[in-house]
């Protein structure tokens, strides 16, 4: 039991590296340690992973690569809301450095923060609270790409012709749904609050 606990610690302090120096990941993947998922044990575990493999399913068909979708479904299928880097690749049956490499992906879009833990070097990666403010946002950054792409093709086009007029219709649409999106996410936050003081306050 004690080599066990050992060999545990030894990969979860090896996938830790994986994600400070992305370039050793690839080549110190490892087979990876069957740990038990962190939920309630009276949970069926089988349902809970074929949930956690549909969602990340979702996620891809959103755009989303599919080992990122599946360490961010596992951890935000998990009542702790943190796992280890061991514990995710324990849980996905995956690779060290394919974890390391979807949760560095996570973490530069912001869907998953990292935390430490006091004494240890060890860490804990969570989705934060502010997870879909931060999806929403990104993709209102992706229309406004768009946006300044197709009224370089209105130019391109004329303003006047059929694919103009259809690249202009485009234009208006997300110029329409950012401007709106603020107020929509402002609107969230107000809603959020008075569900809090709700739970605070019941009737």
């Amino acid at each position: 039991m004690t080599r066990g606990r050992y060999e545990g610690e030894a990969l979860a302090s090896a996938a830790e590296r994986d994600l400070e120096a992305p370039a050793r990941g690839a080549a110190r993947a490892a087979r990876p340690v069957r740990t038990a998922p962190v939920h309630a044990p009276e949970r069926d575990r089988e349902a809970v992973s074929r949930f956690v493999e549909r969602f990340a399913s979702v996620l891809v068909e959103a755009g989303i690569p599919r080992m990122p979708a599946r360490v961010f479904a596992a951890l935000l299928a998990t009542d702790s809301g943190r796992l280890t880097a061991a514990e995710l690749s324990g849980q996905l049956q995956a690779s060290p450095a394919a974890v390391s490499g979807g949760v560095r992906y996570l973490i530069g879009v912001g869907m998953v923060s990292r935390e430490g833990e006091p004494g240890s070097r060890r860490h804990h990666y969570r989705v934060p609270d502010s997870v879909w403010d931060e999806v929403i946002s990104g993709r209102d950054r992706l229309m406004a790409r768009w946006t300044a792409v197709l009224r370089d093709g209105i130019a391109v086009l004329g303003a006047d012709t059929p694919a103009g007029v259809r690249l202009a219709g485009s234009v208006e649409y997300f110029e329409f749904v950012s401007a709106e999106l603020p107020g929509v996410l402002a609107r969230w936050q107000e809603h959020k609050a008075a569900i809090a003081r709700g739970a605070k306050n019941p009737a």
